[in-house]
């Protein structure tokens, strides 16, 4: 299969275009997992006039088989068990704990580097978008989808350019509304789906979220300029 898309940019603004009933509403808001995520997030923002953040979330890995989640911890504290796995495996509470402290310190770090003093959105009672550049396993994205289930969103609905069709298929059951551009067969890897997938850096995530911020005061500001000319 040939690239699909030239870069996230691309990708992001291709994924915006089935997202236009989101658009100028003020319940929506996008959220993109760091780091890929990010700049595929930025432009369906942009597009929809939505606001833009970070969803920080590490999955809780079984020791030893880290790509199994036994739950998933978000930056804000909202931690996700999944019994079942815990209980098929017999895993201890202590080893929950240790993989727990773990993962919150690394869900620590990510935040003073992505989002220094600001506090996480709030996401109860609203649309949420959470878009990443791309699905194989999907582990990532189905422990966002978990602890992002504890805040209690209104609609939760997960938008990606390129993912597994297999993946594909098992987040349709657990989110409200799946959009996905590319199900490749076969699939290999997410990159087969771009001609560049180069590494998003930390300081790119930041001047993203940074113009998204600058962007959305703009955008508040024409609606008010609409509003007052009817």
């Amino acid at each position: 299969m040939s690239a699909t898309y030239k870069d996230r940019v691309e990708a992001g603004r291709e994924l915006a275009r089935l997202l236009g009933a989101y658009r100028d509403r003020k319940d929506v808001l996008v959220l993109g997992l760091p780091r890929g995520g990010v700049p595929v997030a930025y432009q369906v923002a942009l597009a929809l006039r939505a606001p833009l953040d970070v969803f920080l979330v590490r999955k809780l890995g079984v020791p030893g088989h880290e790509e199994l989640a036994m739950g998933a911890v978000a930056s804000d504290g909202t931690v996700a068990i999944n019994t079942e796995v815990m209980e098929a495996l017999a895993i201890p509470e202590a080893t929950l704990r240790r993989v727990l402290r773990s993962e919150q310190a690394e869900l620590a770090r990510r935040a003073r580097v992505y989002r220094g003093q600001r506090p996480p959105p709030l996401v109860q009672d609203r649309t949420v978008i959470v878009v990443d550049d791309g699905l194989a396993t999907g582990s990532t994205m189905q422990a966002a989808i978990a602890a992002l289930r504890q805040l209690e969103p209104a609609r939760l609905i997960l938008a990606v350019p390129v993912a597994a069709p297999e993946t594909a298929a098992t987040l349709r059951a657990i989110a409200d509304e799946v959009i996905c551009l590319c199900t490749p067969e076969p699939f290999f890897t997410v990159s087969q789906g771009y001609e560049d997938f180069s590494e998003t850096p930390d300081q790119e995530v930041r001047a993203l979220l940074s113009q998204a911020m600058t962007s959305i005061v703009a955008t508040g500001a024409s609606r008010e300029a609409e509003t007052a000319t009817l």
